[in-house]
């Protein structure tokens, strides 16, 4: 599975919350490789799916793939819950 995560700078917020959906593909046992960019750079990457904060997933638009919101991307649970369902596909 390739995941494309998207924060407003493309550094911190996106790299933590990719190297968290890493750690639960591994729990869960499917591979997970991705990568993380800004919001103004998302259009056009190739992804199964996209994860973002709630406020920026809000302004991602025009995609063919899912998105993910997370609410607080500091909860590892409330992470886990929103991606068990493609990782179950």
């Amino acid at each position: 599975m390739r995941v494309l995560s998207v924060c407003g700078m493309g550094f911190g917020t996106s790299l933590m919350t990719l190297m968290n959906v890493q750690e639960l593909g591994e729990k869960h046992h499917v591979n997970v490789t991705g990568e993380a960019c800004d919001l103004g750079s998302y259009a056009g990457r190739q992804c199964d799916l996209i994860v973002a904060s709630s406020e920026i997933a809000a302004q991602i638009h025009d995609v063919d793939v899912p998105v993910v919101a997370i609410s607080n991307i500091l909860d590892k649970d409330e992470l886990e819950k929103k991606m068990l369902p493609y990782f179950e596909k």
